[in-house]
């Protein structure tokens, strides 16, 4: 037992070190190769943040363990608006912008439901894959047209994303390219085989572990985005970074492993997570609209709300664990 906890903790941290090379790498050799800071910043920045998730949902379901990798990807979304949202509220109302009902909100409901749509039947097969990635690809396609038409609104998000590509040489862009993907690939398999040992072990079932501790440790890296988000004084990211992030989570960490396998998972999937992935996503488009007073803000009593409901999420998985 205590070699799977220690192989979930190394991998973990080898898991967000890596992601962060894997990115700045590739954040570098895009720029190197003159692509715009704002299509980095939507693209690659944005799977940045999803890449845990992403690499560790194939890994878990090219090695039979499909429940890690539905539970990782339905997890991260309610941990990035559950937690990381309701945490960053809390310490800081986060202001919300006005062209976030117009691209990212619509976008982030679509996926959402087409995301439902796919785990509907409890299988996942190419025909869903394609789907879910061809709305991502329609998605980073519209948020671009947007970004040009209104570069103004976007300027902040750009810059941010200009900060982190160094002055990095071509080699050593593409050495910290590679090096991140071979650790990414490596250490979620690491993360993968501790998860499902521990699993076994306590007799509870892989989407458990998938919704828990995996879905809480791929998310560290938006908590990191976040947390520094508000260290220079621009909690607004932060909110800019869950909504990128969920919807590579509701598209990509699902619809990659789909289009290499046909797999099956649970119904509680669907009947229970599913559902308070729909609720979360809901509830964090109403608080922001509502009240309709401008500017609007994500305040700190709205903030609580969303990390109670998390809680009591995470406290009714581990009673259902401790019963089951």
């Amino acid at each position: 037992m205590l070699s799977y906890i220690a192989a979930v903790i190394a991998g973990l941290a080898l898991l967000i070190w890596s992601a962060d090379k894997f990115v700045e790498g590739a954040a570098a050799l895009a720029r190197l190769l003159g692509v715009s800071i704002m299509i980095i910043g939507i693209t690659i920045v944005g799977f940045g943040t999803s890449a845990p998730e992403i690499v560790v949902s194939i890994v878990a379901v090219m090695q039979g363990t499909p429940g890690i990798a539905i539970g990782n990807a339905l997890g991260s979304n309610i941990a990035n608006i559950g937690l990381i949202l309701g945490v960053t509220a809390i310490l800081a109302p986060i202001p919300i912008a006005t062209r976030l009902f117009k691209t990212e909100y619509p976008l982030l409901v679509l996926a959402t439901v087409v995301m439902a749509w796919s785990l509907y039947d409890l299988s996942l097969d190419i025909v869903d894959g394609f789907a879910l990635l061809g709305l991502l690809i329609l998605s980073l396609y519209h948020l671009i047209r947007e970004h040009r038409r209104h570069p103004a609104e976007y300027a902040r998000e750009e810059h941010e994303s200009e900060e982190m590509i160094h002055a990095m040489k071509m080699p050593a862009a593409i050495g910290w390219l590679l090096l991140g993907l071979l650790l990414l690939v490596s250490s979620s398999k690491l993360l993968v085989w501790g998860a499902t040992g521990i699993a076994q072990a306590l007799g509870i079932s892989e989407l458990i572990i998938g919704l828990t501790v995996v879905a809480l440790g791929t998310s560290l890296p938006e908590l990191a985005a976040s947390i520094a988000s508000l260290r220079k004084g621009k909690p607004d990211l932060a909110i800019g970074n869950v909504i990128g992030s969920n919807l590579f989570n509701s598209l990509a960490v699902i619809g990659l492993p789909a289009l290499l396998t046909n797999f099956n998972f649970d119904v509680a999937a669907r009947s229970r997570d599913l559902s308070v992935v729909i609720a979360m996503t809901l509830m964090l488009v109403l608080m922001s609209r509502f009240p309709t007073a401008v500017p609007r803000y994500l305040t700190r009593v709205k903030g609580i709300f969303l990390l109670t409901a998390f809680v009591i999420y995470q406290l009714y998985l581990y009673y259902g664990a401790a019963v089951g």
